[in-house]
């Protein structure tokens, strides 16, 4: 969900979604906004990045591996 400004719940900008890569694939991230994450799309990666006080930590050592 955009609010004003064009900022989403987590505080993340469309502009910001459309460029940010995964640090360990350089793939492109789908939001998980029920676990306030953000999720690499390559299914051989699919490591999940965490997003807090809307600051996306994008450190591989942060992510979580898929289950």
């Amino acid at each position: 969900m955009v609010r004003e400004g064009g900022v989403d719940e987590l505080g993340l900008t469309r502009q910001f979604l459309d460029i940010v890569a995964c640090p360990a694939c350089h793939s492109s991230f789908a939001v998980d906004y029920e676990s306030a994450e953000l999720i690499c799309v390559n299914a051989s990666c699919g490591l999940a990045y965490p997003v807090r006080d809307g600051i996306p930590v994008l450190l591989v050592e942060q992510a979580r591996r898929p289950n």
